[in-house]
């Protein structure tokens, strides 16, 4: 076992540990994660696969979902990072802008989950260049590029910065007893909407739960699977118009009705659920091309839109 995977293992068995007694500080939570990557991998050419695989560390087994949730584990440690998982935006405004909106706490610029998607692609499009690619750390770029693929899907990390993206917000999820606890509406659409689903639709199981979600995006694009227009210009990723609908979408659907104390059941959870699944089949299905794109191959896929 190299340095870095032992560094790697030691770490997250440590702040595995730790950050369950922090809800409310992740994205989406570890099954998200997991969800959007191993969706993204079953979308991978051949060429991008071998060369994931190539980059991954020996703890994750071949697969990119295994570690997918490995730059919030480590959090606590990378604090230089904690800014690149969010974009907060001004409240009620419902709109992201890349020069207003990125930057850290104290203001510093470019600090904020588009551009961190930014900087990481560019440093995996060093991969076949022998001399720059020695410049960076390739496998932690990879590891985090996907994670904050996942994280710009989530609604709430491009939230209203007066609550800090539902994290000031606390109401109860299905309330049944008078002292039950109340969650973070952060948290909620973390954990608590994957969770919920899984036990009240997939058996609780995951991998039921992300083959529904992929069986969905195949039937949408069975026709036109050859097409891949995200991004309206050529670039390979366009983070800012994936911010752009995370926040539309966590005005008209997130914050609507999420007063705090409220309690939310199931009108909310079967009204929202649709759009946290196509969230993370979004973050999966334009992660997988981009890589895709990095890596040489042409992308497999069709343009899944949504409508807000």
């Amino acid at each position: 076992m190299g340095k870095f995977e032992f560094l790697w293992a030691g770490r997250v068995i440590l702040l595995l540990l730790l950050l369950q007694l922090i809800p409310g500080i992740l994205g989406w939570g570890k099954e998200g994660h997991y969800a959007t990557c191993k969706i993204a991998e079953a979308y991978l050419t051949s060429d991008a696969s071998a060369v994931v695989k190539s980059l991954l560390p020996s703890v994750a087994k071949g697969n990119l979902s295994n570690i997918c949730s490995w730059p919030d584990e480590i959090r606590l440690n990378y604090r230089w990072s904690s800014s690149l998982h969010f974009c907060s935006t001004p409240d009620f405004r419902c709109n992201y802008d890349f020069k207003r909106d990125c930057h850290d706490t104290k203001g510093q610029e470019n600090r904020c989950v588009t551009a961190a998607i930014y900087n990481y692609t560019m440093q995996l499009m060093t991969y076949n260049d022998s001399y720059s690619s020695k410049r960076y750390n390739l496998t932690e770029a990879l590891i985090f590029l996907a994670h904050f693929m996942g994280d710009v899907h989530q609604p709430l990390h491009v939230g209203f910065l007066g609550d800090r993206g539902g994290n000031t917000i606390n109401v109860h999820w299905y309330k049944t007893h008078w002292y039950q606890m109340k969650y973070k509406l952060h948290y909620i659409w973390d954990n608590l909407f994957i969770e919920s689903a899984m036990k009240k639709l997939y058996s609780n199981d995951l991998g039921v739960m992300i083959k529904s979600i992929q069986k969905n995006i195949t039937d949408e694009c069975s026709n036109d699977l050859g097409k891949w227009g995200v991004c309206a210009t050529i670039e390979v990723i366009c983070p800012g118009s994936y911010a752009s609908e995370s926040i539309r979408f966590a005005c008209k659907y997130a914050y609507i009705n999420a007063m705090p104390g409220a309690t939310l059941n199931d009108d909310y959870f079967y009204s929202r659920l649709p759009v946290v699944e196509m969230r993370l089949a979004q973050g999966g299905v334009r992660l997988a091309a981009v890589l895709n794109g990095i890596f040489g191959s042409k992308s497999l896929f069709c343009n899944i839109e949504i409508t807000s």
